[in-house]
């Protein structure tokens, strides 16, 4: 390779990719983590279990690509075909690979497994292949050349493959004759659109300079802002662009790189010694799951409580029953009590509370179905908002579970103002 990127295509391989029952979310990772070396993907392909198609398709690609990334079929049963089907393109013999062999037999040692016929089909590679380590997985990865284009073969195994990416890059970068510098500034956001982020760009910042590409990449919940350079002398333009973005979206930006909104707020009471706690219904503990998923969180996150049953918010939270006839338990009296009560009874600072109508039944024409009660504060300054999220049900969880965290994040910086998803999901209930 040379110091221009190399033309870089992808082959996902497998029927359970085809049929649906297994999701693609390797090739965005093999996506993104190329990126950082200035490469971008042009073209991706998938195609099933077929070796007639996977033989054109490699032999196309071997043509018209200087590098070729093949995902998936290095496994140990009859339907990876992986090595087989490269060792035919590339007119190669296949045979048992000294170095994968040692490889199997101490993965398998490390399990107390038994070398078996099965595993030892995964050391059945292409003559003169180059392994490529598999740091946690049976099944080692291999690179050779076709036709003048480096094709590298890699599990599909999404946690095998992000162990192996590392090894990859260093080897691309070290193929590079002068590496191409590329940095990419990653900002994570909540409570932004990704059309109303790029319209307020463009209505503010009308210089944008071109030595810095913005992009965006939406999610569920956070939407991610990048900002790429590829020239250190772009740097300074790129921090005044952050600058700019700072000032208009500041309250709603997160932090840098792979921060999660629960992970900024356990690292905001971490620095006030401060605790939390959850009462949640409608997200069935949701927001506690998210809060343990970060190590450590045992530090600022104590107790939660999922009450989804009513007489279990009046039994395990002393939410008044009264009230509870009376309101419903979709209604601020009620989110109100929840969070008195867990906080009453976990000792904690802060509470999160939410009760709503998840769907896809349950809603009336006063509280339609993806109504939800926020309440969010301390013992003595607990708040509450009513929002309307019709969205289906696992989104609408997802949405309610972050906007609980967002208001503790708000209220433990200070920042008073409402963020924009207030103004957009308000309900009549508010009024």
């Amino acid at each position: 390779m040379t110091n221009q990127p190399p033309r870089v295509q992808l082959l996902l391989t497998g029927n359970e990719i085809m049929s649906g029952d297994t999701v693609d979310s390797n090739s965005a990772m093999i996506a993104q983590r190329l990126a950082t070396l200035a490469m971008s993907v042009y073209r991706k392909v998938t195609v099933g279990d077929d070796v007639a198609l996977l033989k054109a398709e490699l032999a196309y690609m071997t043509e018209h690509a200087d590098l070729v990334i093949v995902n998936g079929g290095l496994g140990p049963t009859v339907d990876d075909l992986t090595a087989e089907i490269l060792a035919d393109v590339a007119g190669a013999p296949i045979a048992e690979h000294p170095t994968a062999v040692a490889h199997l037999e101490q993965w398998c040692a490390g399990r107390n497994l038994a070398l078996n016929t099965a595993n030892l089909k995964q050391a059945m590679l292409p003559a003169g292949c180059e392994i490529v380590d598999n740091p946690i997985g049976s099944a080692v990865g291999f690179a050779l050349e076709i036709n003048g284009c480096r094709v590298i073969c890699t599990p599909g195994v999404p946690s095998e493959l992000a162990a192996m990416m590392d090894i990859i890059l260093d080897q691309l970068a070290a193929a590079q004759d002068t590496p191409v510098e590329h940095d990419i500034l990653r900002l994570q956001t909540f409570g932004l659109g990704e059309s109303s982020a790029q319209q307020i760009i463009a209505d503010n910042i009308p210089d944008w300079p071109a030595g810095v590409e913005l992009g965006f990449r939406a999610g569920a919940p956070q939407m991610e802002i990048k900002l790429t350079v590829s020239r250190s002398t772009d740097l300074p333009a790129r921090q005044r662009c952050r600058e700019q973005l700072e000032s208009l979206f500041g309250e709603h930006i997160i932090g840098e790189g792979d921060t999660l909104l629960a992970e900024r707020v356990l690292e905001l009471l971490a620095d006030r010694g401060q605790t939390l706690t959850t009462a949640e219904s409608c997200t069935g503990g949701l927001i506690a799951s998210m809060l343990t998923r970060i190590p450590g969180s045992s530090a600022g996150f104590h107790a939660g409580f999922v009450t989804y049953a009513n007489d279990i918010k009046a039994s395990v939270l002393g939410v008044d029953e009264a009230t509870l006839a009376t309101e419903g338990a979709v209604s601020e009296a009620v989110v109100r009590d929840m969070a008195k009560g867990a906080l009453a009874r976990s000792g904690a600072n802060y509470a999160i509370a939410v009760s709503g109508i998840a769907g896809p039944d349950g809603g009336s024409e006063e509280k339609p179905v993806g109504t939800v009660w926020l309440a969010w504060g301390r013992e003595d300054d607990i708040r509450t908002r009513c929002l309307c999220w019709p969205v289906e049900r696992t989104l609408f969880q997802t949405m309610v579970a972050a906007a609980g965290l967002d208001m503790i994040r708000r209220m433990l910086l200070g920042i008073d103002s409402e963020p924009r998803y207030f103004r957009q999901r308000s309900t009549k209930a508010q009024a």
